[in-house]
């Protein structure tokens, strides 16, 4: 190889290598677990042995089969890992449900029988055809359902009114490089582009050592889908009963006698500040007391003012009622009054009139 060459082969199986290394650790060494750490170490595993697989098959063409099969085989167990790994952290489970450890030893065993049936040494042409196709369906199929389980994490990153919380960065961002990785793939997959093969291996080694303070939990921002011992330091600390219907009841006079909800930008940090406490003690008390998030408990106000004023045959039209309780758009009007009242703001307003 050139110099060039072995300077791009460096950097492509450097983070394949420390991916293996750090999945290990995960996997066997780390003390405080969670549900989460498990898949979080199976998806960096599965991951680095897919990447490996590209690159020696980049560089090094001539090499056994053998090699291929197993970086194919680890494909089929990206998606399950990534997948297990979403529902585990954004749930902060402690230990892997037994249904989950069928599912995923489920995958494992059918991969491994077909492996061994339909060898890929003596069956390229099988593996190539049919094989590959079954594995990146599989992939795809976990991917979007994983993308279906961060919906209301996705929509935050449009939204005035929320704040991510650390927990939630971190697992978009492990979602975000998953994606780019798994565009990449497909589109060598579907399209051939060779030169693109190659920058899911360099990606890859990029997205390992930005997260290294995720992966290892060495960052102050708190991770608890890695860090059982600190999830439940968080848990110990939860507001009472007592002391929650206190502060909802107050939260909720305040909300009202100041409509504070028709100010469209209002966010979390602001409440909070007017509410005197902490953002991290108003969201608690929101998700784990009230369970609600912030902009279903606002836009309940809004809707309920909203419901008022059409009630009350207003002469405003529907959009301006919107934008006057507080939404900034006509879109997000109707669809929180839709999920409020399960009526459109239409339909309410001609029931009202009959």
């Amino acid at each position: 190889m050139s110099i060039g060459q072995q300077i791009l082969f460096f950097f492509s199986a450097i983070g394949a290598f420390n991916g293996l290394l750090i999945g290990v650790y995960l996997l066997l060494f780390k003390k405080q677990k969670s549900a989460a750490t498990y898949f979080l170490g199976l998806l960096l595993l599965t991951l680095s042995m897919r990447i490996g697989k590209a690159i020696l098959n980049y560089f090094y063409p001539e090499l056994p089969r053998l090699y291929l099969q197993i970086g194919l085989s680890a494909c089929f167990l990206i998606g399950p890992s990534l997948y297990y790994f979403t529902r585990a952290a954004l749930t902060q489970l402690k230990k892997v449900p037994i249904s989950w450890k069928y599912a995923y030893g489920f995958w494992v065993i059918s991969i491994t029988i077909i492996g061994i049936i339909v060898p890929y040494s003596s069956h390229p042409w099988d593996w190539n055809h049919y094989i590959v196709h079954l594995i990146y369906a599989q992939w795809s199929g976990h991917f979007f359902a994983t993308g279906w389980l961060l919906r209301n994490q996705l929509s935050k990153l449009f939204s005035r009114q929320e704040k991510l919380s650390a927990n939630e960065k971190s697992i978009l961002s492990v979602f975000g490089g998953n994606t780019v990785i798994f565009l990449i793939y497909h589109i060598v997959f579907f399209w051939s582009f060779s030169s693109v093969y190659i920058a899911g291996a360099l990606f890859f080694s990029m997205l390992l050592y930005l997260n290294v303070p995720i992966f290892l939990n060495r960052n102050k921002a708190r991770t608890g889908f890695l860090s059982t011992e600190e999830s439940l330091r968080y848990s110990n600390k939860k507001i009472s009963e007592e002391q929650a219907a206190q502060m909802a009841q107050k939260l909720q006079d305040m909300i009202i006698t100041g409509e504070l909800y028709k100010n469209a930008d209002l966010k979390l940090n602001d409440l909070a500040k007017l509410f005197r406490t902490s953002s991290h003690t108003l969201s608690q008390l929101l998700n784990d007391n009230i369970k609600q998030s912030f902009s279903t408990y606002i836009n309940q106000y809004r809707i309920q003012k909203a419901c008022e004023l059409i009630s009350g045959h207003s002469p405003l039209r529907l959009e301006e009622i919107g934008y006057e309780v507080g939404f900034n758009s006509k879109s997000t009007f109707y669809t929180a009054f839709k999920k409020h009242t399960g009526m459109t703001p239409t339909l309410f307003r001609d029931k009202n009139l009959q």
